[in-house]
């Protein structure tokens, strides 16, 4: 089975660490499915090298920059020729810039004004920030806020602060990566944190020669070994290391313009073991919390579609059902709005043995303005219902449905009577600002079915 393709979206590999054997460094990365790095500037001459090394490779791109241990060395004749390489083919970003208070090998006024000229200079190029922050997260922040906040755009790499300091920069629209210390036995903090971001942020780097993974920690670090970083995140984030490669991919792609975006999976798409379909677009409700109105990304998935697919074409993406432990009527759009649909697909489904599940938005009654439940018996296993407020005028709020008040009264209706035809009925509620998500687990215990939660900003 071929290896999953990883991108190392950051690595040194102008170092001298690598000056007796980069080829064979670099044979190893692509053994190891590694499809693109990024080799990062830190002065001048590191970024002349990173060019080079772009250039010559056709897997390798260059980002170029002063590091904050060089920022003496910032001044207007070294941003105009920082600027020049900036503009050659194969960079895709300025980096790695920020600040460091943990070494302070440049006055710290110094780092902020080379942060902030080189945060100008990304922005008037257009091009994503690669930023070193150590100790200095206040600052960083300040600066970024200062430079033009969500105007820009970047990754904090080698992510090393807390939860707290994760959410201010992903609500800067800035994406987090991480690097061997997730794997550190000690770091179970920075675990914690990796566990919080949403998945259409993450990224997965070597920061090579430096910071090996645990295996092969004390020893020097090269891009081959991402594989390691990205094992230990998947484990965190409960996917597998397949939807960790794709995520990351996309997410590459998404903010450095490289590699590609992969649209073979629009209609079935795989999670874990679980396979599922987006059949439809279209909603009853227009939820505020749904992800599909900043991005139709689900786990790397990418779910926009250019028409509704009849039974054929999701039988054909489907494939060999037997390959997943169930198969789910889900995608960015309400399913059961294409209700003859799903009855002939789930129907095939259970001739070859395999469970089916639906989330659904519970509002199907009032849609096709009748039970539409017993059309189901027999052919569903599970049935997952947003549930998301205690009350109508919450839900309403959040939800948004067409329907207006009615249809929360409507969703636990849909609820209870489920409960006469399907084997598993499951109500469910989104960590919201405000949601009494135990007040949610009564009304589903009233109802007569089981709870779930679902945190929110993780989709899939």
């Amino acid at each position: 089975m071929a290896l999953a393709p990883l991108i190392d979206t950051h690595a040194h590999l102008d170092s001298s660490q690598f000056g007796d054997d980069l080829d064979q460094v670099l044979l190893r990365a692509e053994e190891a499915a590694i499809s693109h790095i990024i080799t990062i500037g830190c002065d001048l001459e590191s970024s002349r090298k990173s060019c080079e090394l772009a250039a010559a490779h056709d897997f390798i791109y260059a980002a170029v920059g002063f590091h904050p241990h060089d920022a003496t060395a910032v001044n207007d004749q070294s941003l105009a020729e920082l600027r020049k390489l900036a503009g050659q083919e194969k960079v895709v970003a300025i980096g790695e810039i920020g600040l460091d208070y943990y070494r302070d090998h440049s006055p710290r006024e110094v780092q902020r004004q080379a942060f902030l000229q080189q945060l100008n200079l990304a922005r008037e190029l257009e091009l994503p920030v690669i930023i070193h922050d150590r100790d200095a997260h206040e600052d960083v922040l300040a600066l970024l806020r200062q430079a033009g906040g969500n105007e820009l755009r970047g990754v904090l790499h080698c992510f090393s602060g807390d939860a707290e300091l994760a959410r201010a920069c992903l609500d800067l629209g800035f994406f987090i990566s991480f690097a061997g210390p997730v794997t550190y036995p000690r770091n179970d903090a920075l675990r914690a944190v990796v566990k919080t971001i949403p998945t259409e942020y993450l990224l997965v780097e070597t920061d090579c020669p430096y910071l090996a993974p645990q295996t092969f920690r004390g020893r020097r670090n090269e891009p081959a070994h991402v594989r390691l970083t990205a094992e230990k995140v998947a484990e965190l984030k409960g996917i597998s290391l397949e939807d960790l490669s794709r995520i990351t991919q996309l997410n590459a792609h998404r903010l450095f313009g490289i590699g590609t975006i992969d649209q073979s999976s629009k209609i079935a798409y795989q999670i874990r073991d679980s396979l599922y379909l987006n059949i439809t677009n279209r909603c009853t409700n227009r939820c505020r919390f749904c992800a599909k109105f900043k991005d139709f990304n689900v786990k790397g998935h990418q779910l926009k579609l250019d028409h509704e697919p009849d039974a054929a074409e999701v039988i054909a993406a489907i494939g060999d059902p037997s390959r997943f432990s169930e198969v789910v009527f889900c995608g960015y759009g309400e399913p059961l709005l294409r209700l003859d649909l799903v009855r002939t697909v789930a129907a095939w489904l259970k001739e070859n043995g395999v469970k089916v599940r639906i989330n659904t938005d519970g509002q199907a009654n009032l849609v096709h303005g009748r039970n539409i439940l017993p059309d189901l018996a027999g052919l569903v296993d599970t049935l997952s219902v947003s549930l998301n407020a205690a009350d109508a005028e919450t839900y309403q709020q959040w939800c948004q449905s067409g329907f207006g008040e009615r249809s929360y009264q409507a969703v636990k209706d849909f609820l209870r009577l489920a409960t006469d035809c399907i084997p598993e009925v499951i109500a469910t509620a989104v960590t919201l600002p405000g949601i009494d998500i135990a007040a949610c687990e009564r009304i589903a215990a009233e109802l007569g079915v089981d709870f779930r939660k679902r945190d929110y900003n993780e989709v899939g």
